[in-house]
């Protein structure tokens, strides 16, 4: 073992969290803490790891970003070729994951996914920049390319045709919706005794809220 990575640590002393604190559901909680992340000026808050898995458990995690949550779940956009999007296909099941380290505090979201409304994917499409409209037409996401120079050739051919038209979002790209079934809130204490308040969604649509051992 690598000593010097070893002894990397750090005591988390900024906040506590007790059920006595915490709101009776979890979107309201999330809402808390979102709050505090803005206000904290937390570099891209929204960032968020999504993990996926095969039909056969091989899992596979990538960063990408929440643009917007609400009762019905926590959305985000990507293409549906990409690796994440076959395995959301084969196997909706998911997990979120925010580390707010400035706030010593992390979300664990776990539930299944479900494709957005086009209405809704169109609205979001539309609202980007210019060049991330073009992006999305042009990368086959996930597939292997020959080299930078095809990416560049490709979005070079796409921004061409967009001179005389504004780019239409393509079928393949488009939002997600993850509804959660359960939501952690930790929050970081000294001596590694965490704090871990898990709603749990249960058959009649209420949450159970219960601490975990750190």
């Amino acid at each position: 073992m690598n000593q010097k990575v070893a002894d990397l640590r750090k005591d988390y002393k900024l906040a506590s969290l007790d059920e006595s604190d915490v709101a009776p559901g979890p979107l309201q909680q999330f809402e808390r803490w979102w709050q505090d992340a803005l206000s904290s000026e937390i570099d891209e808050p929204n960032a968020m790891t999504l993990a996926t898995s095969t039909p056969d458990g091989r899992p596979s995690a990538r960063i990408v970003l929440l643009k917007g949550f609400n009762e019905e779940g926590f959305m985000f956009f990507t293409n549906y070729e990409s690796r994440k999007g076959h395995e959301l296909a084969e196997n909706p099941r998911v997990t979120l994951l925010f580390f707010w380290r400035e706030l010593e505090r992390q979300v664990r979201i776990e539930g299944t996914v479900t494709k957005a409304a086009a209405a809704v994917s169109n609205e979001y499409y539309n609202s980007r920049p210019l060049g991330s409209r073009i992006g999305a037409i042009a990368s086959p996401q996930s597939k292997v390319i020959s080299g930078r120079t095809f990416l560049e050739e490709q979005v070079a051919q796409v921004a061409a045709k967009c001179e005389q038209e504004a780019p239409q979002r393509p079928d393949y790209w488009g939002g997600y919706v993850v509804k959660p079934e359960v939501i952690e809130f930790w929050q970081g204490r000294s001596s590694r005794l965490h704090d871990r308040i898990l709603y749990t969604l249960t058959a009649d649509g209420s949450w159970k809220i219960e601490r975990l051992a750190p």
